[in-house]
């Protein structure tokens, strides 16, 4: 999704800019920002970050009965967004809708990061999930993950699994299949979905792993393979394509959405916005949204997420950390 893009580097400049665009928004008059709860995603509109607050603000407006808007903070990777609402004042309703790009992974590599998502947010809500694919391009002569993970101990210098992003979970997870065909695959990172989908198709790349919703439409025209889906149950979509752990492959993983607040949001306000999102996460209309595009819908209280986010803090670090990535 969504999404999940990672800046090589910080500077100054930007820090500076963060630090601009941050003041200007605070400095607007009490009564423009009266009753408007602002929701900042990190990523540009049409995004699936974007698209899945959209949806639930649209919902979450009625159910509050005030206004909600979303707002784009763009840049490194998510980051920006979410220094922004680390500095929001608690007179200033503001919450951040994030993936564990932002909230896991830059953590983790990213020197001087300029926030610390235990210290400085608040888990509110986790919303939904999405799973990953393993697509191999047509010409590629495997049409099981056994055979592919034969394929690839068979021709290492070959092993090259194209990701939407490097530092994105996708790269991540490339890497564990890698392991467990034994061999050190390569992830190369590609400036999102788009680029990766062309290289594979046209054979540049054998195999791609990335969000289902991108591998989903060129699987059905017959344009690639898709070998496996990570999570623990098949996808209604593409009901014939099994999970890796049912392909003999014992790996699952799933990426998430999860509204977060600033630490110095009152802990009343935080539980007010929690059961409202969770409310809105059980609409009938929200699933079918969600389905639509192709997420997993969560309805989670603050301490189901706060647990969650834990557990999967657990799951990822050591591969992330052993990876030796740094961007």
């Amino acid at each position: 999704m969504v999404q999940r893009r990672h800046f090589l580097g910080q500077s100054a400049a930007m820090a500076a800019s963060v630090l601009a665009t941050t003041s200007s928004l605070w400095a607007l008059p009490a009564q423009a920002q009266d009753g408007v709860l602002r929701i900042i995603v990190g990523y540009p509109p049409g995004g699936a970050t974007d698209r899945v607050a959209r949806i639930v603000a649209d919902k979450l407006q009625a159910s509050l009965g005030s206004t909600v808007i979303v707002e784009n903070k763009v840049g490194a990777g998510g980051r920006v967004a979410a220094q922004f609402v680390k500095n929001a004042p608690a007179s200033q309703p503001v919450l951040m809708l994030a993936n564990p790009a932002v909230m896991v992974v830059a953590p983790l590599v990213v020197n001087n990061l300029g926030y610390d998502p235990e210290q400085d947010f608040v888990p509110v809500s986790e919303v939904n999930r999405y799973v990953f694919g393993v697509a191999v391009a047509s010409a590629v002569p495997v049409k099981e993950m056994k055979h592919l993970l034969a394929w690839l101990k068979a021709n290492p210098a070959k092993a090259n699994i194209g990701v939407p992003a490097t530092g994105s979970l996708p790269h991540f997870f490339a890497l564990m299949l890698g392991q467990q065909a034994g061999v050190e695959a390569e992830a190369v990172g590609y400036k999102g979905s788009a680029p990766l989908l062309t290289d594979l198709m046209g054979g540049q790349v054998p195999v791609a792993v990335d969000t289902l919703d991108t591998l989903v439409q060129q699987h059905q025209a017959g344009k690639l393979r898709l070998l496996a889906v990570s999570g623990d149950a098949r996808n209604a979509v593409v009901p014939d394509v099994p999970t890796l752990k049912e392909a003999g492959v014992n790996l699952s993983a799933a990426g998430w959405n999860t509204f977060f607040a600033p630490q110095s949001m009152p802990a009343a306000q935080v539980q007010r916005y929690a059961a409202a999102i969770h409310k809105v996460m059980q609409d009938p209309e929200v699933h079918r949204q969600f389905a639509a595009n192709y997420l997993d819908p969560v309805a989670s209280t603050s301490e189901q997420t706060a647990k969650a986010l834990q557990a999967y803090k657990k799951q990822w670090a050591p591969v992330i950390q052993t990876s030796g990535y740094k961007p």
